[in-house]
């Protein structure tokens, strides 16, 4: 048991040693690669501008073909429930007709 027990350490120590080596390689990567970074975001800066612009104008230019798509797809979707649910209404419709029909009641004026 004191063999498991010391195995579980070494693996423990094994695992922090190799964690700590990962995490200053990422740091020494990071600090080589600062400079590259820096130089391509202000490159690349007119880019990202240009990207935000014809995004925009397709924002404008679409949202009225997405609004009445949308409104063709809500108006369908009614549709497409209320079928099926006629043959209901029309008996409810039938029965209303009926019971409106048979109740007469007089009120007596004075």
């Amino acid at each position: 048991m004191i063999e498991l027990g010391l195995l579980a350490a070494v693996a423990f120590v094994v695992f922090a040693v190799v964690m700590v080596l990962v995490a200053v390689f990422k740091t020494l990567l990071w600090l080589v690669l600062l400079p590259l970074r820096l130089v391509l975001s202000v490159l690349l800066l007119p880019l990202l501008f240009l990207k935000a612009l014809i995004g925009g104008l397709l924002v404008i230019v679409l949202s009225p073909i997405l609004v009445i798509g949308l409104a063709i797809a809500a108006i369908t979707t009614i549709v497409a429930i209320a079928v099926p649910l006629l043959p209901v209404l029309l008996v409810a419709f039938v029965v209303w007709l009926v019971l409106r029909a048979g109740s007469t009641t007089t009120a007596i004026a004075r």
